[in-house]
């Protein structure tokens, strides 16, 4: 032991006993390394907190827990940051006591330069205690959309389909569509020559359509056959329309499709096409 205390006077302190450079670098890894522990002990306990509050008799949206988790997590994150900021300043001599005092002076300038920084986190409180979306959730904001993979105090984080990630400052988030909040719709159209039977066509869907729902448990309404809604330039379109569970449309189109696709191969029904007779004039007079 006091071989390591022998070795901390003579490497990280000067003769009058304040730590010199090496030891200050020193001191500052060692803060930084206990904050990094004590935001991963924190996490742990806030996961383990709310997995307990999970097997509680009652419900709750686990969207919405989620999305709180990340709050909090970010919260005692940047509260821990300050900290050892402050703790930084105080090594370097700096006195934080002084600047905490002066902070009421200087707020209204550190409001002019942190105003969209506060406006951020204000926003992002809203946006949270409102319910406008969770994490999981697929929205779209302005011109980008995409699922939620992020609601931070300062930014949301959006990922589309493609892969990319949109990072967005909440005080620039305006008016967003939520598609995942409540049964979402699923809508087929179906074209036919006109030269085929509407209601033998009607009657072949309506029979993939109830085959449909008894397979696809994505399936929460329907699919119900609207009818003729168009009388087009090369044939009949058919509306075929379900409703589905949240991000669960696209797949019970695809299945729709593909199940009118082979019903229509094993009924003979055509796909209409667009088609061009050539008359020349020997085939006229044979037709005169």
């Amino acid at each position: 032991m006091n071989r390591v205390l022998s070795f901390f006077n003579e490497f990280l302190k000067k003769n009058d006993g304040s730590l010199n450079i090496f030891g200050k670098t020193f001191k500052i890894v060692i803060v930084f390394m206990v904050i990094k522990i004590l935001i991963r002990i924190s996490h742990i306990l806030i996961d383990k907190t709310i997995e307990s509050r999970k097997n509680k008799a009652f419900t709750v949206d686990e969207k919405k827990i989620d999305t709180l988790i990340a709050v909090l997590k970010n919260i005692i994150k940047y509260l821990l940051y300050f900290i050892g900021i402050m703790i930084l300043l105080d090594i370097f001599g700096i006195n934080t006591s002084s600047i905490l005092a002066t902070a009421g002076l200087g707020g209204l300038a550190i409001s002019f330069a942190a105003q969209s920084l506060i406006k951020d986190i204000i926003t992002g409180f809203f946006i949270l205690f409102e319910d406008q979306y969770s994490i999981g959730d697929y929205v779209q904001i302005g011109d980008y959309q995409g699922i939620v993979e992020e609601l931070g105090l300062r930014v949301t984080k959006l990922r589309d389909f493609s892969g990319e990630l949109h990072i967005i400052p909440n005080s620039n988030i305006g008016t967003v569509t939520n598609k995942t909040r409540g049964a979402m719709r699923a809508l087929v159209t179906v074209r036919i020559p006109y030269e085929e039977d509407v209601d033998r066509v009607i009657n072949v869907l309506e029979e993939v359509s109830q085959t449909l729902r008894k397979s696809n448990e994505s399936i929460l309404e329907g699919p119900n056959i609207l009818g003729i809604s168009d009388l087009g330039e090369y044939g009949i379109e058919i509306t075929v329309i379900a409703r589905t569970k949240p991000m669960d449309q696209w797949g019970v189109e695809r299945d729709l499709r593909k199940e009118i696709k082979k019903a229509f191969e094993r009924e003979n029904i055509k796909i209409p096409y667009p088609r061009m007779d050539i008359v020349n004039e020997r085939t006229r007079r044979d037709r005169n």
